[in-house]
């Protein structure tokens, strides 16, 4: 039983405020290295590579039992779709509009572990189903971003690796909940292993493919680094802060309050690089509030 009235709304939206601010440092550290599959791969690489030295430290010191068997697995199986996802969702971002790429990815995300919810543990309520549904609203109003100079074929590409992205989401979101068991340090833990490798994997396949090319060559300079260590701390931290909303309560709860974290990224896109959100973006935040209000009540 989670001790905190509202808790499970609470962590969800934390998770959901750091992700996003995750998103718009990951996005600009995959733009500043160029844009490219390889440079997603790096950064993502990078990012989790620190946040496992940091996690795998915290489990030992507290001396928590590490997993193993079906937990074990679905943390890794977690961390395989969230490398992918995010490699996706990462050059995405750096190609397209940072507003529309995180509403897409949003709107799936919530929409699977959701729908596998309410399909096993049947509905949480009318004003939670109503808050669900504020909730899509929201983030489709969201999506909308203002025209940029890019061509049909990049467009449909870039819509592509959102989707791509929103499903691993709500993969990770599920195989997450399943870990759980585990605690909250350790399903991150394995969950980072996973990630490591598919990432670590296609990067390899990517040089091999690529040995003469620029994006194979590639190196990280100092604002890279800088981009990709401020991801890992506030991706760890939204992660973890996800795993104990979904230990605390109904994962669709968790999962679509999360996913409300395009709203956060357009914030920080709109502050730093002048993207600012238009009428109908700040109709889908005003959404968005109501949306928690009717899944809190």
């Amino acid at each position: 039983m989670n001790p905190l009235p509202g808790g499970n709304t609470l962590l969800a939206l934390a998770a959901a405020i750091l992700w996003g601010s995750s998103d718009f440092t990951g996005g600009m550290g995959v733009k500043r290295a160029g844009g490219s599959l390889g440079a997603a791969l790096r950064v993502v690489l990078l990012s989790h590579a620190a946040s496992f030295l940091v996690l795998l430290a915290i489990a030992r010191l507290r001396g928590d039992a590490a997993p193993h068997g079906a937990l074990l697995a679905w943390g890794i199986a977690a961390g395989v779709s969230g490398g992918l996802a995010l490699t996706a969702f990462y050059i995405a971002l750096a190609r397209g509009a940072m507003g529309a790429s995180a509403a897409v990815s949003g709107l799936l995300a919530a929409a699977i572990p959701a729908a596998l919810t309410l399909w096993r543990q049947g509905s949480p309520g009318i004003s939670p189903l109503l808050g669900f549904a504020m909730a899509a609203i929201a983030i489709w109003l969201i999506a909308a971003s203002p025209a940029q100079k890019t061509t049909a074929g990049s467009a449909r590409h870039t819509l592509a690796l959102a989707i791509l992205a929103g499903f691993g989401f709500g993969f990770y979101f599920i195989a997450l909940k399943m870990a759980s068991p585990a605690g909250v340090i350790w399903p991150m833990v394995s969950a980072r292993i996973g990630s490591l490798a598919i990432c670590s994997l296609m990067l390899l396949t990517l040089r091999l493919r690529s040995a003469n090319s620029a994006g194979a060559r590639l190196s990280l300079n100092r604002a890279v680094v800088v981009w990709a260590l401020a991801t890992a701390l506030l991706d760890t931290s939204g992660n973890l802060l996800f795993v104990a909303a979904a230990r605390a309560g109904r994962l669709d709860v968790a999962a679509v309050l999360a996913s409300l974290y395009p709203a956060s990224t357009i914030l920080l896109a709109a502050l730093a690089l002048g993207e600012w959100p238009t009428r109908r973006q700040a109709l889908g935040m005003a959404a968005a509030a109501l949306a928690v209000v009717l899944i809190a009540l």
